[in-house]
């Protein structure tokens, strides 16, 4: 079993769980899940930002602890006043040690897209979204069958929220629907957790017309973004390279003097 197969098992078993103590009626009755969205591909789009999507997580399968002292909404807001165009934040708990509860701190807040990062497989878990003030969500292909995607991301557009669709290999463009309007492709292998960028440079060219692409993991230096966008990426996740310093903000601030 690899780790994306435990995660996912554990998954099943927290959302049956949830959907058990909070019904979707519930859910409903948020007072952000009437709130209009913030467009993240808009924010990406924008020339004045620097297309990172910068994200908050304290640990991760491979690395363990990252980052357990700084706050989910100062390092967040100070992101986005340094010039991210979003934010990202984990929400499992398990593995990542995040929460839905992050998510509603940024939003309270925020002025900015927020990209609800977790292992989705459920409708519930993108009612739950919206509920919690996400602008949009991610997908990993790796772990959902065509059919799957195609009814989570059809629910969450018409939520208001937009989806960017995670993939790792060339083949799983072919889970990609109307529905979807962002790729992201992740350097890191879901189930050996190896990183390679060489991933993103060998896919971009086979991302069909009409989508922001989005390069994630393993972008660790101006360079590397420098390269990648030069070969065709809109968009950058990137989180451990911040979220690994003592001061998260003080390190994509210099990240982003580097750019210039």
């Amino acid at each position: 079993m690899t780790i994306l197969d435990k995660i996912i098992a554990i998954k099943k078993t927290e959302v049956s769980f949830l959907a058990g103590v909070t019904s979707v009626r519930d859910l409903e009755r948020s007072s952000f899940f009437n709130r209009d969205t913030i467009s993240l591909s808009g924010f990406l789009s924008d020339r004045n930002k620097t297309g990172i999507i910068a994200e908050f997580k304290r640990k991760s399968p491979s690395k363990g602890i990252i980052n357990s002292s700084s706050a989910v909404d100062e390092v967040t807001w100070g992101y986005f006043r340094e010039g991210a165009s979003g934010v990202s934040v984990l929400t499992d708990t398990q593995f990542f040690g995040g929460s839905i509860t992050d998510l509603m701190l940024i939003r309270e807040k925020s002025i900015f897209p927020i990209l609800r990062k977790d292992f989705f497989i459920d409708e519930y878990q993108v009612i739950e979204s919206k509920s919690a003030g996400a602008d949009a969500i991610l997908l990993i292909a790796a772990a959902l069958s065509t059919l799957q995607i195609a009814n989570l991301s059809k629910l969450s557009r018409s939520l208001g929220m937009e989806v960017l669709l995670e993939i790792h290999e060339p083949e799983e463009l072919e889970k990609v629907n109307r529905h979807i309007n962002i790729i992201g492709v992740n350097n890191r292998n879901l189930k050996s957790f190896e990183v390679n960028t060489d991933i993103s440079e060998n896919i971009v060219q086979k991302i069909p017309d009409g989508f922001l692409k989005i390069s994630e993991s393993g972008i660790n230096s101006s360079q590397v973004m420098k390269k990648l966008k030069a070969s065709g990426y809109d968009g950058f996740l990137i989180g451990e390279k911040f979220m690994s310093t003592p001061d998260p903000v003080k390190a994509f601030s210099e990240f982003v003097k580097d750019l210039i």
